[in-house]
């Protein structure tokens, strides 16, 4: 992927970079900067955000932590095998995964790690500076796309937080697409608040819960009275392994819980089962019952079924989001981004729940951009594509 001579380049920097959720938004922005396939599922993409001065597809180049070693190319041939990447994808950006994967540093801690925190941090600081200056960046965005941590406890810094604290050492700003702690841990509050930098996150929104931030707001506006919300996720791969802990469930389900509460304005009866079926691996299937009254205590009922691959749904998000907020940190912008509730089920900063009105303040903050650009914000609220 090599960007226009006058595009400056910034960098992609993953956290849980050998995943599938990672190797599918590089082999993505390959694909799509190479014109094999068209951005669908990119909101950027559309004309709304067209001269907001996002940094070109082209530009974005990609490194990052993990604490496995299966070289990206592999792992992309393994989700071509799956059904996640079309065929032959892989082999066809096997150069741009090659150089992703050559970026890939070892992260931690890992068991037996005798190292303190502040010193674990430096390291992972150490290896995003290194990064930043080898490719001669503007600079680079940390996105946390690893698998779910259970909540912590105790005073320790959770992995999360260890890559949030190294993100900002690092003077980058941070999405966590994450349900995991990240950024929210306790410690980190006032080093967050005084970084002059801008973050976005938690828990990216792609199945289940996009769903739910759409009927929540249906039922509230059309004054039908939701008696209980009931749901079951089934889930193989990654997810469904770090789901399987009840402490990592609770960390998900928080999230999907505060959509009801904050679209319904109560909380229904019910809760969300998410059980560990390995033979699906990167797909997914969510049920949801929703028993609600109508006129003169009619009592029905609403069930709703998603199939969906998660790191199809998820990889353009992450390009999304990592163009939207390098160009934040690129206008000035610092603190929570609250305009980018649109993508997360547990937003950072102040906003609504609903995702119609999460995707009017997006527009908005695709204005804001704009200014910064130059450019008159002239642009409506509009899925055209460009």
């Amino acid at each position: 992927m090599s960007a226009s001579p006058s595009a400056p380049r910034v960098g992609v920097w993953l956290i849980g970079a050998r995943g599938s959720v990672a190797t599918t938004a590089v082999a993505g922005c390959a694909a799509v900067t190479a014109g094999l396939h068209p951005p669908t599922g990119m909101v950027t993409e559309t004309s709304a955000f067209a001269d907001c001065g996002l940094p070109p597809l082209s530009s974005l180049v990609f490194g990052g932590h993990d604490v496995v070693d299966c070289p990206l190319p592999k792992r992309a041939e393994s989700l071509a095998a799956g059904g996640v990447l079309p065929p032959g994808l892989p082999s066809a950006v096997n150069a741009e995964l090659a150089a992703a994967d050559r970026e890939i540093m070892l992260g931690g801690p890992r068991p037996g790690d005798a190292r303190g925190e502040d010193e674990l941090v430096e390291a992972l600081a150490s290896d995003i500076r290194d990064f930043i200056r080898r490719s001669g960046l503007a600079r680079a965005v940390v996105v946390n796309v690893a698998s779910t941590e259970p909540v912590p406890a105790g005073a320790l810094l959770p992995a999360s937080s260890l890559y949030a604290a190294a993100a900002l050492r690092a003077d980058c700003p941070y999405v966590n697409f994450t349900p995991s702690t990240g950024l929210h841990h306790p410690a980190l509050a006032s080093a967050a608040a005084s970084s002059g930098l801008p973050y976005a996150g938690r828990d990216g929104k792609t199945g289940q819960t996009l769903l739910r931030s759409v009927l929540g707001p249906m039922f509230a506006q059309r004054a039908l009275a939701v008696r209980a919300w009931s749901g079951t996720n089934l889930l193989g791969g990654g997810d469904g392994a770090a789901l399987a802990d009840p402490g990592a469930a609770a960390a998900k389900n928080a999230g999907k819980e505060r959509v009801l509460a904050d679209t319904l304005g109560t909380v229904p009866e019910g809760e969300v089962h998410i059980d560990d079926v390995p033979t699906l691996g990167d797909w997914k299937t969510a049920w949801d019952h929703i028993a609600f009254d109508g006129f003169l205590g009619t009592r029905m009922v609403l069930q709703t079924t998603w199939q969906g691959c998660d790191s199809s749904l998820a990889a353009p998000l992450i390009l999304d989001l990592a163009r939207l907020v390098a160009r934040a940190h690129e206008v000035g912008l610092s603190g929570p981004l609250s305009e980018l509730g649109f993508y997360f089920k547990d937003p950072v900063g102040e906003g609504p729940a609903a995702l119609g009105e999460q995707y009017v303040e997006l527009v908005g903050f695709a204005g804001r951009l704009r200014q910064g650009s130059g450019e008159p914000d002239t642009r409506g609220i509009s899925g055209e594509r460009r």
